[in-house]
């Protein structure tokens, strides 16, 4: 009898989750876009231009849609990990806020969180994709829901020069995260983002296509090519562009991938116009199933090449152990990454506690 309770309140519970992701794909559905402020049109515009909005190079547009993902969470036959207190499966430490109020002779970082990273400079402060929410989703009550907290409170953040956007999904363009921090930074976003920030009332705003260049804060910054999509609501796909990016503060070189997935082109262009980096911050996560997944996101072994091919001396693992997004196990993606990182040698691309705090010496001779 209490194996069958057990059973009827499964199916019950799966029927509740399969309502609660229906109601939010109405929600989304009903949800303004980001929209694009021009078409370029032409055969002198950039390959990745399109007349609706923008496209990948190297792969072919497949079903990476919301009912697509939902199809295939719902009723595939893969299996996913569930979730529940298991963020103690990341190895996190108490962050040292004296530390980072303190300017640094050396470049340091502190993984913060999913793809949010804080870095820090001779003074300039910069952030990758903040998501300081309590959900990657457009509903306060459903939606995939942090399993670990920030490393630090977004009131605990020092001031806040610069922000790196890759894109718009809910886990990388949070809400709550851009109103909290508002005009106080200076927000690096790839095209088609301005109205959806100037909507929250923020207007400090710098717009980059693909290899375009700007010096801002002291800064030079470089938005480079990556394999991903963007949308914001069901009826906006690919009509914004998803970017990685270069940065350069000094003597000091940065870059960031957002998410991607690996192609043999865009990601050596990369390494051989700006490369070598002092630090690439590549996602490791997001990966599982592979058959859904692999276009769009790297597993570790990609992002290894990934690490190779940008010509980085130093690379940190992100893009996990803070949201349920995908198939594998929460604690999945640092183990996959030091098997993958040890049959190359690449020791020097490692994943990193969640809240510590970690200087870069960038006059050693590390690659």
């Amino acid at each position: 009898m209490g194996r069958l309770n057990r059973m009827v309140k499964l199916v019950w519970y799966q029927k509740l989750l399969i309502l609660a992701t229906l109601l939010a794909a109405v929600v989304i559905a009903i949800l303004p876009a980001c929209s694009t402020s021009y078409t370029l049109k032409g055969d002198t515009r950039p390959a990745h231009h399109t007349d609706e909005g923008f496209q990948n190079l190297y792969i072919n547009k497949k079903d990476t849609s919301f009912w697509g993902f939902q199809k295939m969470r719902h009723f595939g036959e893969d299996e996913w990990t569930e979730y529940t207190g298991q963020g103690h499966l990341v190895k996190s430490v108490t962050a040292n806020i004296k530390q980072i109020n303190n300017v640094t002779d050396l470049p340091q970082y502190t993984w913060l969180g999913h793809s949010t990273v804080l870095i820090q400079y001779q003074g300039i402060n910069l952030l990758t994709d903040p998501i300081f929410g309590q959900r990657a989703s457009p509903l306060s009550f459903a939606g995939p829901k942090r399993v670990t907290q920030p490393a630090i409170s977004i009131e605990q953040l020092p001031n806040i020069d610069l922000v790196l956007i890759s894109h718009n999904h809910y886990d990388h363009l949070d809400q709550f995260t851009v109103e909290k921090i508002g005009n106080k930074a200076t927000w690096l976003v790839p095209l088609g983002y301005k109205s959806w920030f100037r909507d929250l009332g923020v207007t400090n705003v710098e717009e980059f296509d693909w290899w375009d260049e700007k010096t801002v804060a002291g800064a030079r910054i470089t938005a480079t090519p990556s394999q991903h999509w963007t949308a914001r609501s069901l009826h906006d796909r690919y009509q914004q562009l998803w970017a990685a990016w270069s940065v350069q503060i000094n003597d000091f070189k940065l870059w960031f991938a957002g998410d991607t997935g690996y192609n043999d082109k865009q990601f050596k262009e990369i390494g051989d116009r700006l490369g070598p980096f002092d630090l690439a911050i590549i996602p490791i996560g997001g990966y599982a199933p592979r058959w859904f997944m692999k276009d769009m996101h790297v597993n570790p072994a990609e992002a290894v090449k990934i690490h190779r091919d940008v010509k980085s001396r130093y690379s940190l693992g992100v893009h996990w152990g803070t949201f349920p997004l995908t198939a594998e196990a929460i604690d999945e993606p640092p183990r996959q990454l030091k098997e993958a990182a040890d049959s190359l040698g690449r020791t020097t691309f490692t994943t990193s506690p969640l809240g510590k705090t970690s200087a870069i010496d960038i006059d050693s001779t590390v690659n």
